[in-house]
């Protein structure tokens, strides 16, 4: 009986090969630059009711710092990820224009011109940012299908 020797699939050349790609595809300073600014993006999404004065609106409040959060998890650790940055990417940008829109859709009277203006800003921001991140993933797919051995 012949006895087989089985590697894990995590040692696997191919998979070892490609993330060494989406490592140095993390590495690049695009990546970098998307990821430090959604990291801030995010964070002043979330402080931005404190920051610019309408922490007295709850319901916005909330809904900020809630929102900031999540995307500063989905694309503040584009680096740790970056393999699965397309999907994160565009679920930031749902964040994005949510954040455009919250001030006029979350219940009570929170539509103030503070509140709007930095809403606004911010969620155009934050939705430019993951698009980038989003074109920078499908970039990398594209490139691989090119260039195989790349």
């Amino acid at each position: 009986m012949a006895s087989t020797h089985r590697t894990p699939i995590e040692e696997h050349p191919d998979l070892m090969d490609l993330h060494a790609r989406h490592d140095r595809a993390a590495a690049t300073p695009r990546a970098q630059m998307i990821e430090a600014l959604a990291l801030l993006t995010g964070l002043y999404l979330a402080a931005s009711p404190w920051i610019a004065g309408f922490n007295g609106f709850t319901t916005l409040a909330v809904t900020n710092l809630i929102a900031g959060i999540a995307y500063t998890l989905l694309l503040g650790g584009l680096g740790n990820s970056y393999e699965r940055t397309h999907s994160m990417a565009w679920a930031a940008a749902a964040i994005g224009l949510w954040t455009c829109i919250a001030p006029w859709v979350v219940a009570g009277d929170v539509a103030r011109t503070r509140s709007i203006t930095s809403n606004l800003i911010t969620g155009a921001i934050a939705t430019l940012l993951a698009l980038a991140a989003a074109s920078a993933a499908r970039d990398r797919t594209r490139d691989r299908r090119r260039h195989p051995g790349a």
